[in-house]
């Protein structure tokens, strides 16, 4: 048997516990920051399984959007100005994603994603390895705009200086 890298672990333990995937995203950005959300992450449950349990759009991707506004939107009334690229970094990770899934599963649809009209049951093992991927092009797509997404939550993320 293959071992799991350690994101994957980590992503595996967590939905064990369990949480979803939108859920696990927050816990890991969350995480990242050294912070705790437990409003936030039971907000996100409402988007398991594919907005509200229906097997529609997959809540990694809706989850990513989240945390993607969580990081880069606005802060409060004083501040209802996302940062200039919040919608660029949404439309990279949205279109990144629908990539994938249109060419692994033809769709982005959760039910579809983990075949759970499969008389043998849904396969949640396509979660964990696309979470992961999710979650490192997340990662990557901050990186790329100069979001420090590991420190804690000011009014705005801090800019990584070149």
């Amino acid at each position: 048997m293959k071992s799991m890298e350690p994101l994957e672990a980590a992503i595996q333990t967590l939905s064990e516990r369990g949480y979803c995937c939108s859920q696990i995203l927050a816990l890991l950005i969350l995480g990242a920051q050294d912070r705790e959300n437990k409003d936030l992450v039971r907000s996100l449950a409402g988007l398991c399984h594919g907005i509200g349990q229906s097997g529609d759009a997959c809540g990694i991707l809706t989850g990513a959007c989240c945390v993607i506004s969580y990081l880069v939107g606005p802060d409060d009334d004083e501040n209802i100005i996302a940062i200039p690229e919040a919608k660029i970094i949404q439309e990279e990770f949205v279109d990144w994603f629908r990539e994938v899934c249109e060419q692994r599963w033809g769709s982005i649809h959760c039910g579809t994603i983990i075949d759970e009209d499969n008389p043998n049951g849904p396969d949640k093992s396509h979660c964990r390895v696309l979470l992961a991927k999710s979650w490192t092009r997340l990662l990557g797509i901050l990186t790329q705009h100069s979001i420090a997404y590991a420190t804690r939550r000011g009014k705005k993320p801090a800019r990584v200086e070149a």
